[in-house]
């Protein structure tokens, strides 16, 4: 079972004509996704592949019935574009784009808050459940269908985990990449609360990093569930102060540190891992002592 979208799902593509819209939707739809038209200001009446193009999203929805939205606008335009798919009333939108102004994102968020719409990302590699479909730019094929929920702040550990997970025989349910921004649409706790009520899913890999405090919350909220969940912090060497990779990736005073997620984990009675490399065995453990 899928969560977020699924087969029924119709996706528009905003940023359509780009250089990554023109890339990513083809691969999108390789994948099993419904793209049913794409979105450009200005380049309406166009068509991509096939696809119809409009000027604006509420003329994509009402003309295709479209229901989600996978973003790919530059960084300055983004946040607009994400308001523009909330108030076309698209109930889920994947924005992919990295450098979006901090500020930009504090008026997203406060725009969202009137709206039932629920963004992934931004700067985030979107999501993906095997046998269904990709929205974003997840490497499909290195999932295969399976009980294993995921879940990652960054994009490329996403790659490398569940290729290790596949490689090891553990299929995936669903796989999301939150994002590593200060600010982003959907949390740790947001996506296990999913995982928990989703059928399929039997455990669920968390990989975080340094900055912020999502980890510690969602590891309280992990001593709660269920299903058994497995946790990989990254960054455990960076320097105090340094942002490393994402926006969102910097300890500041005494809070974000490897450390501390870690052992906020190991409270809540989540296994952490310690490299990558060791969590599929990890993960077999739980799903072991789970069955």
């Amino acid at each position: 079972m899928s969560i977020l979208f699924d087969k029924n799902s119709r996706v528009i593509v905003q940023g359509i004509t780009g250089s990554e819209g023109r890339y990513h939707t083809p691969r999108m739809i390789d994948s099993g996704t419904r793209i049913v038209g794409g979105m450009t200001p200005g380049k309406g009446g166009q068509d991509f592949q096939g696809l119809p193009v409009f000027d604006t999203v509420t003329e994509a929805k009402a003309k295709t019935g479209a229901n989600a939205s996978c973003i790919f606008v530059p960084p300055m335009g983004a946040a607009d574009a994400i308001m523009e798919a909330a108030a076309a009333g698209i109930e889920l939108v994947v924005c992919i784009t990295e450098g979006i102004p901090v500020n930009d994102m504090i008026r997203v968020a406060a725009f969202l808050k009137e709206h039932p719409t629920r963004l992934i990302g931004p700067n985030c590699p979107g999501l993906a459940t095997p046998g269904t479909g990709k929205v974003g730019i997840m490497p499909y094929q290195f999932m295969r269908e399976g009980n294993v929920g995921f879940v990652s702040r960054s994009g490329t550990l996403t790659y490398e985990v569940v290729a290790l997970l596949t490689e090891a025989g553990l299929g995936q349910s669903s796989c999301i990449g939150i994002g590593g921004d200060p600010i982003i649409g959907t949390t740790f706790i947001d996506c296990l609360r999913l995982f928990e009520a989703d059928p399929q899913t039997e455990v669920v890999v968390m990989c975080g990093e340094i900055g912020g405090s999502d980890e510690e919350d969602a590891a309280a909220y992990a001593a709660t569930m269920k299903k058994p969940v497995v946790g990989f912090i990254s960054g455990r060497t960076a320097p105090p102060g340094k942002r490393m990779g994402h926006a969102g990736a910097i300890i500041s005073g005494k809070t974000g540190t490897a450390q501390g997620k870690v052992e906020a984990l190991q409270a809540a009675g989540v296994p952490v891992a310690d490299t990558i490399f060791e969590i599929p065995e990890l993960t077999r453990q739980a799903l072991a002592k789970r069955g």
